[in-house]
């Protein structure tokens, strides 16, 4: 029998595949790490998290999304609550990795709380998510990993037209970034806390991204840290994308984006050298003030410094 392990791998790759073809500061950033001799190839980065935004719907959201990632192993952990955006989150913690390969990333999965937006907004995306008549992930056999990775980036629901996606945007960004990305990679996590000294920080690493002409998200600041002062976290702002809406309509839209993160450890272990910090004795989890100013990576607030 496969090792699910091995199938969640295949799903990880493909999604980073299509996410790195679609958004091309990951493969940048990638290059300019390397030239720089912060790393030698893409593979030393460690990819500390990865996130998806789902529809907080019946057949959809957070309780369908989460049955694929449950069933490789990972853990659900900490909820958190984000009141302005009117959104609701999990983080789930990896299995242990593979023989000889490097550990999995966390996952966070954020879904929109539908009810609580206006009814014409309701009205409309409920016109798109009404198209699922049943939870999708029910009919994924989740040990083909071809299928699930075809699931992942295929439609939910039909195209939208640009007049609903704007109407959304009017109300909540992050429900009409899902309306037309749907479960589209978010972002991928850039681990700072591994890469050599100089670096290691992200006010380092936040110069170095700046030295190399990349727009930060400003959002309550850069570097966004928590209230323990163990997790500090800054994110590019999302790039804008050809978008073909209903009836061939096409429009720059926001994309996807890439996170940085750095986890200090914890106050037991803040005397140990580099070498001996693992995973298990940096800050685990999130911290939701934190993740509620990254969720505005593409936001047009932040998007129009892009230019």
């Amino acid at each position: 029998m496969t090792d699910r392990r091995e199938t969640l791998k295949y799903v990880l790759d493909g999604l980073m595949r299509r996410y790195q073809e679609r958004v091309p500061d990951v493969q940048n950033i990638i290059a300019d790490m390397v030239e720089g001799g912060l790393i030698d190839r893409a593979e030393d980065i460690e990819n500390d998290h990865i996130a998806f935004r789902t529809m907080g719907v019946p057949q959809l959201g957070i309780g369908s999304f989460e049955k694929i990632f449950l069933h490789y192993g990972y853990q659900r952990r900490e909820p958190y609550q984000f009141e302005g955006k009117k959104l609701d989150a999990f983080w789930y913690s990896p299995p242990e990795p593979l023989p000889g390969q490097p550990a999995f990333p966390r996952i966070f999965v954020s879904e929109l709380r539908v009810g609580d937006l206006s009814e014409e907004a309701q009205r409309i995306i409920t016109s798109y998510t009404d198209e699922v008549k049943s939870d999708p992930v029910d009919d994924l056999d989740l040990d083909d990993g071809a299928q699930v990775d075809e699931f992942l980036h295929r439609a939910l629901w039909r195209l939208p037209s640009y007049a609903d996606y704007q109407r959304l945007q009017d109300e909540s960004e992050y429900a009409a970034w899902v309306i037309y990305n749907r479960y589209y990679l978010n972002h991928f996590t850039v681990s700072v806390h591994n890469l050599p000294q100089g670096y290691d920080t992200i006010e380092d690493f936040n110069r170095f991204l700046e030295g190399h002409g990349y727009t930060l998200n400003s959002s309550g600041g850069k570097a966004k840290q928590s209230p323990d002062g163990l997790l500090i976290q800054s994110s590019t702002v999302a790039e804008m994308i050809d978008a073909e809406f209903e009836g061939g309509q096409t429009e720059r839209i926001s994309g996807s984006y890439v996170e940085f993160a750095e986890r200090r450890p914890l106050p037991e272990f803040q005397h140990l050298p580099k070498a001996e910090l693992t995973r298990e004795r940096r800050r685990e989890g999130f911290e939701a003030g934190n993740a509620d100013k990254i969720f505005e990576s593409t936001y047009s607030s932040q998007t129009a410094q892009r230019g």
